[in-house]
């Protein structure tokens, strides 16, 4: 058995904006005088937009519809994206790299509206096959659906599939669906150890992944 295709996150592994999504919705809360309860940062890395835009609606008390939360923070969102995009450094490489081999899908819990305006900011348009959000899907991460989803839809079985991942969602979300997981841990938000464990390799940076290295892994 070998890899034949691979499945790439987003926010945290192409693009570095797990503190921009923390930010923005802090700030957002703020102004209806609501605060983050002392797990909300890391329940939401990994929910689809729905679940994420509930949490805020009611558990940290927003007083509007997850609907509109999600409208308010989306464009948000999308703003920063359209003045600064922070790339990961060797993130586009490695996509491309990896891409001159292997089929590519993307897996990501970010929002189709977000989804494709980072591609289209990155130059990235043509590199994947299948681009999927969890918004797309019944169940965010740590649930398996989006990577059922992207590895059907690439024609391939997850056990030949590679899945690059940074958060204990989403590493959560490839194990269980049966990928060979690469963990890129995040510096200010590292998986928890639990989570790390699942990772069949864990890289310190996105540059390190080539086609040797992935196709090694079964």
């Amino acid at each position: 058995m070998t890899i034949e295709a691979v499945v790439f996150d987003l926010d945290g592994v192409v693009i570095d904006t797990e503190e921009v999504w923390e930010e923005v919705r802090r700030g957002y809360v703020a102004e209806f005088g609501r605060e983050f309860l002392p797990d909300t940062q890391d329940r939401m890395m990994g929910m689809s937009t729905p679940e994420w835009s509930g949490h805020l609606a009611h558990d940290v008390g927003v007083p509007r519809t997850p609907e509109q939360v999600a409208a308010d923070v989306l464009g948000r969102m999308a703003e920063r994206y359209k003045s600064s995009l922070p790339l990961i450094p060797g993130s586009v490489e490695a996509v491309r790299r990896l891409g001159a081999r292997f089929p590519l899908a993307l897996a990501s819990s970010s929002a189709r509206i977000l989804i494709d305006q980072v591609l289209e900011t990155a130059g990235l348009t043509d590199a994947f096959r299948v681009t999927l959000s969890t918004e797309e899907v019944p169940r965010g991460k740590p649930a398996p659906d989006v990577y059922f989803t992207a590895c059907e839809k690439l024609g391939f079985a997850p056990a030949v599939c590679a899945a690059v991942e940074d958060s204990s969602n989403g590493l959560r979300s490839a194990a269980a669906a049966g990928l060979a997981v690469i963990a890129v841990p995040h510096g200010v938000y590292p998986p928890a150890a639990d989570a790390l464990t699942l990772a069949s390799l864990v890289v310190t940076d996105v540059s390190e992944l080539s086609p040797e290295v992935v196709g090694g892994l079964r």
